[in-house]
């Protein structure tokens, strides 16, 4: 057994009572919220400290996983240019360089290259950087773009004049990256957060002309968030207004900018939907009467859904996810059986057909695709074995051109294998789970594994491509994502049935999955390692209270563990849009119910897996605090000896770094962790 340094920080305990419902909780760390103290500070630096001691022994190691994973990184990467208004557009990777570079052609990608923005000279002299790209006016003459330096995902937009070079004098602060133009090139709106709660809550339109901002829009209900968007014909714009379970679109038109939006259908509880056009119809996705989506049409005079009429009907198996409209096709992204698909029709629902994909675990979806009036489908595939590519389908002769292969150094697909199998989770539901493993894996009990995993809010963990996790599978690891419920990877159902009273659906699924994989001898039971982030950093918390037998070690990222105190807050971001998620504690059954599971509540007596937890100081979506409070906590009752580590990035938010060098470091250290507990 390890024997490692338990000299770790004691943070001084400030007993606070929480009553509600008549049920009273003692939190001993609630003052570690105080993001300004020194105290607090000194604390988080104190634990850093204590990480760096406890993993010196693997320094080296950790340095060699850096290198190796940036091995697989092509320094001088670059996007495939896409076609948009008589210019080919793309991002740039230049070689030691954290940023891209954005930049264009005129008219073929034989032309000279226009600079755009480069990002690497930009943030010069800044410690985190991010930048939206690009936003083009309509005429492709004026850019817009948006930066943020600090990591809470307040922007500050900036505009250039592209014909003469120069930084135009307007300036907005505080914002969200979200923007769109209108037809007249001077007009745009955008939406701003809560400076609290960080609710995306207001749109304003600003006019280059007259260098004002007007509101036009504040979403006034504290469940909702908006979203501004433009159709791919660019002949609307539209505000989307949306909670977990319930949407409302307005639309304008994008040459009538001052004037006002209208409501398209009122919203419903319940019914989500959303908007596209083309020529002189509407097209809606939704849930009205199909749990599992449906498209409907209506004219442009009429939007209320009682003159809606069906195109693609609503079926059991099948997810309607999204749709694309082009000029003479719809472009409907699916998912049946757990996997997603292209299906393509024209613009009445008829001559269908389904993009063809030979393996048995992938992840496709439509691409950047930029022009309404079009012949050609750009989509994206990839799988856990294949780095992502980029196609084009000619949509009249089906014929497909492979764009890119997302070229990754130093990696050979043909020595890895991929499976694909669904495990009975204990209420007899049948749940996916996607793994990877060198190609001479046996099926003998010996391995390590790895099992990642998230399972909230309706967000799928699909089989993407990873190069990281290949720095683990070439040690002779099993990489396993389990598909649990709390994600839509199944349909609807998927996600009803793992949200709420059904919230442990998601953490049984998630054990059941580790359980299952042991007993089919994919893995050593003595080396289970679990990692998941910020829902799936809950999601750990959860099953190491319900197992703390099961898992050797566990990496929590950035870890939302402190569920009933932050639901109960409502200054605290995102706060209110998530009672239809997790439930609203100020109701006494959802209240009850979260307490069974909340990992700070649940903390118990017992022989806890070794822990490594991740934060950033500037986290806007889980608050640094809540895994301050936790670790401490765990240590208090930790029976065995494993270690229990806090690591925070006291520049970084929610995303962690901003270069892409410096996001490997996390992976590194994380990685270290688990081969540290190998050894």
């Amino acid at each position: 057994m390890h024997q490692f340094p338990q000299d770790h920080p004691h943070p001084d305990k400030n007993p606070h009572r929480l009553e509600k419902h008549g049920d009273v909780r003692q939190d001993d760390y609630y003052w570690l919220k105080e993001r300004e103290n020194p105290k607090v500070i000194s604390y988080l630096k104190a634990e850093n400290d204590y990480t760096d001691r406890v993993m010196a022994p693997v320094k080296d190691l950790e340095a060699k996983l850096f290198t190796e994973l940036k091995s697989r990184v092509k320094e001088d990467e670059s996007s495939v240019p896409v076609r948009s208004h008589g210019y080919y557009y793309y991002g740039r990777y230049e070689v030691g360089q954290q940023y891209p570079l954005y930049a264009r052609k005129k008219g073929s990608l034989e032309a000279a290259e226009e600079m755009l923005l480069n990002v690497p000279e930009l943030a010069k002299g800044h410690s985190f950087y991010q930048s939206t790209g690009p936003m083009m006016s309509p005429n492709q003459n004026i850019m817009a773009y948006a930066v943020d330096t600090v990591g809470r995902r307040f922007f500050t937009l900036y505009f250039k004049d592209l014909k003469t070079g120069k930084m135009l004098p307007d300036k907005i602060e505080d914002i969200s990256p979200n923007l769109v133009w209108a037809a007249d090139n001077e007009t745009v709106f955008y939406t701003q957060q809560h400076p609290e709660t960080l609710r995306t809550e207001k749109v304003f339109r600003y006019s280059l002309k007259t260098h004002k901002s007007e509101e036009v829009y504040f979403e006034k209900d504290e469940t909702y968030s908006v979203h501004v968007y433009k159709s791919l014909s660019e002949k609307f714009i539209y505000i989307a207004s949306y909670s977990t379970l319930t949407t409302e679109v307005q639309y304008l038109a994008t040459d009538k900018p001052f004037d006002k939006f209208k409501v398209f259908s009122k919203r419903k509880r319940g019914h989500e939907y959303s908007v596209s056009d083309g020529d002189n119809a509407f097209y809606i996705v939704t849930n009205s009467n199909a749990k599992n989506f449906r498209l409907m049409t209506t004219d442009l005079a009429h939007t209320d859904s009682k003159y809606w009429k069906e195109v693609i009907p609503h079926r059991d198996d099948t997810y309607l996810q999204d749709v694309t409209v082009f000029k003479k096709y719809l472009i409907l992204d699916e998912r049946k059986n757990g996997l997603t698909q292209i299906h393509v029709t024209d613009r009445h629902g008829n001559n269908s057909y389904y993009i063809p994909f030979a393996d048995q675990s992938f992840m496709a979806g439509v691409g950047d695709n930029r022009e309404y009036d079009s012949e050609t489908l750009r989509f994206e595939y990839e799988s856990m074995r294949l780095p992502p590519s980029v196609f084009d389908i000619n949509l009249v002769t089906h014929k497909q051109e492979l764009k890119k292969t997302h070229e990754v150094p130093n990696y050979n697909p043909e020595h890895y294998r991929t499976e694909r199998i669904f495990i009975t989770a204990r209420d007899g539901v049948k749940v996916p789970v996607s793994l990877i493993m060198r190609k001479d894996f046996h099926k003998d009990g010996t391995a390590p594994l790895l099992i990642y995993g998230y399972g909230s809010y309706g967000a799928n963990m699909d089989p993407w491509f990873s190069s990281d996790v290949f720095s683990l599978v070439d040690r002779g690891f099993v990489f396993a994502r389990a598909h649990i419920r709390g994600g839509s990877e199944m349909g609807r159902d998927w996600y009803d049935t793992g949200r709420t009273l059904h919230k442990k659906n998601t953490f049984f699924d998630f054990i059941d999955t580790t359980d299952a994989l042991v007993k089919e001898r994919y893995a050593n039971p003595k080396k289970l390692y679990a990692m998941g982030g910020s829902a799936g950093g809950l999601l750990m918390g959860a099953v190491m209270n319900l197992r703390p037998d099961l898992y050797h070690g566990v990496v929590a990222q950035v870890p939302f563990v402190d569920v009933i105190t932050t639901m109960l807050d409502d200054s605290i971001p995102l706060t209110t849009g998530e009672y239809d998620e997790w439930g609203n504690p100020n109701e006494k059954m959802y209240y009850d119910y979260i307490k069974t599971y909340s990992p700070y509540d649940n903390v118990v007596d017992a022989k806890y897996p070794n822990v490594l937890v991740t934060t950033g100081l500037h986290d806007s979506q889980v608050q640094y605090w809540e895994p301050a409070k936790w670790v401490p906590k765990l240590r208090e009752h930790n029976k065995g000896n494993s270690v229990i580590l806090l690591k925070t990035d006291m520049d970084a938010g929610h995303g962690g770094a901003s270069g892409r060098f410096d996001q490997l470091k996390e992976t590194a250290t994380e990685y270290a962790f688990i081969l540290m507990l190998e050894k």
